[in-house]
């Protein structure tokens, strides 16, 4: 299986578009996203081609294919024009024997990894890798917003292997489980 992971859109439609495009080369089963879709919240500024409701359309285009937890910049109005759940706070997955959990990383209680688990967060907007107590913790970057100089980001799953990539589809950091 082939999983796509992508966090923070605030409402971008720009480095959405780019996202999706790149979606469509991985040609992954899934995107999982990982918060903030929408809205840039008060400590962002306007990423370039802000346009939420353009967002909207875009991703409910997709919708058969997404995998989304809510993050501190999500509403529960968002519910209302997306049609794709997006309210939970965090989410599960149990892929090759392992469980990787979903949350944007602003409330790290709302998961339970256990040894050998990998959770899957967003929210700083930094690409990270860093393992605790047998368990992986990884952030995707940001897809609009990428901060300390990173890459505007997503990440692949396939076989073990994750792969951090840049919007035009270059990996620049990789990790084998």
């Amino acid at each position: 299986m082939k999983i796509m992971i992508a966090s923070d859109l605030h409402g971008s439609a720009f480095y959405t578009e780019k996202l999706l495009a790149a979606m469509d080369g991985e040609a992954p089963d899934e995107l999982w996203l990982l918060g903030d879709l929408l809205y840039h919240g008060p400590r962002n500024d306007l990423p370039r081609g802000y346009a939420p409701k353009a967002v909207i359309t875009l991703l409910n285009e997709r919708k058969e294919r997404l995998l989304c937890v809510r993050g501190n910049c999500d509403a529960e109005v968002d519910q209302m024009v997306l049609d794709f759940p997006i309210t939970a706070t965090a989410a599960s997955r149990s892929i090759d024997d392992r469980t990787f959990w979903l949350t944007h990383g602003h409330h790290p209680e709302s998961v339970t990894p256990v040894a050998g688990d990998v959770v899957l967060c967003g929210h700083t907007h930094v690409p990270k890798k860093e393992r605790r107590a047998d368990v992986w913790y990884l952030n995707d970057g940001s897809v609009s917003i990428p901060k300390e100089d990173s890459l505007h980001s997503y990440m692949i799953y396939e076989d073990g292997i994750f792969r951090w990539k840049s919007l035009d589809g270059k990996t620049y950091d990789t990790l084998a489980l």
